[in-house]
């Protein structure tokens, strides 16, 4: 029974961002809709429910399938699909339902073609990162240089605080098991953060490529965001993990995000966070175009809501 016209019925709604599962990881099995439910079958013919309306992302890794009526379920749930390499190391491909917003689009288009504009978003991602002021008549380029000789010394100073062996900041996405043991354990944790940033950037009607501190890449802008929170939540857990030796040290990194992702509350913070670092930039958030079309559920806040895929 459609709940649309019933004044005494909730409208309906998917659940925002904030109050969803981080991300869910499905390896060799087949996803698919059956009786009315979003399952894996894996391959004893084995049913595991995903209440996918209530996750952020699914992560597909190699030895996957999913059915065209998974991925339409998946859309109008918002949730986000993203099909990975193995360990994550890999982003292949991504899904995007509903995520584009003409006037976010804009209003973030606008703020990276502008130099100045560009400069102050920039050195607010700085200051919210450092904890400090960047130093004063920097260009954008030689912050990128300050920022990452500051990086490099963070890891130096974890691999210290863990008693891990540590060289420098490098892997090999073509050949997996010939990186050093941190490495991996990095490359694992920060592939879970790239996750849900991008769907949190999507959720709020951004474009991952349009970055400020990162340029060319398809997910430019989702690696801007998510080294605002890399180093208070994936890093430490790399380190940690790398310290013990694991035999399976993917899979225990992943179960340390997933926690820690909770403790955090990442998921509620990420879209404030991107509002705040675009308003320094200093211009004004342009109009809607009279045209447009509404979101399918429509929003009843402004630019500042925290959101959901429309």
């Amino acid at each position: 029974m459609s709940t649309g016209n019933n004044p005494l019925l909730p409208k309906l709604s998917p659940i925002t961002i904030k109050e969803r599962v981080s991300l869910v990881y499905v390896e060799k099995g087949n996803l698919d809709v059956l009786d009315g439910a979003f399952v894996v079958v894996d391959i004893n013919g084995v049913r595991t429910h995903i209440p996918v309306g209530g996750v952020s992302c699914l992560m597909l890794e190699p030895g996957t399938r999913i059915s065209h009526a998974a991925v339409a379920l998946a859309a109008r749930v918002g949730c986000l699909i993203c099909w990975i390499g193995e360990a994550g190391v890999r982003l292949y491909s991504a899904g995007q339902p509903g995520g584009a917003r003409a006037d976010r689009l804009l209003y973030q288009a606008r703020l990276a073609l502008d130099e100045d504009a560009r400069l102050k978003v920039v050195r607010q991602m700085y200051r919210v990162r450092f904890g400090d002021d960047p130093p004063e008549k920097r260009s954008v380029s030689q912050l990128r240089g300050i920022e990452g000789a500051r990086v490099r010394q963070m890891y130096k100073l974890f691999a210290k605080r863990f008693s891990v062996p540590w060289k420098y900041r490098e892997y090999d996405p073509d050949d997996w098991n010939q990186g050093d043991l941190p490495n991996r354990c990095l490359s694992a944790a920060t592939a879970a953060l790239y996750g849900i940033t991008e769907s949190a950037v999507l959720a709020a009607g951004y474009a991952p490529a349009i970055g400020f501190i990162h340029t060319g890449k398809p997910l430019s802008f989702v690696y801007d965001i998510a080294d605002l929170f890399k180093f208070e939540t994936v890093v430490p857990i790399a380190f940690q993990i790398a310290a013990k030796n694991p035999v399976n040290c993917e899979q225990d990194v992943r179960h340390a995000c997933r926690e820690v992702f909770r403790g955090t509350r990442l998921l509620q913070r990420i879209i404030p966070m991107i509002e705040d670092v675009l308003a320094a930039g200093g211009l004004s958030k342009p109009e809607p175009p009279q045209d447009a079309l509404p979101p399918a559920i429509p929003e009843k806040e402004g630019l500042r809501d925290d959101g959901h895929r429309s």
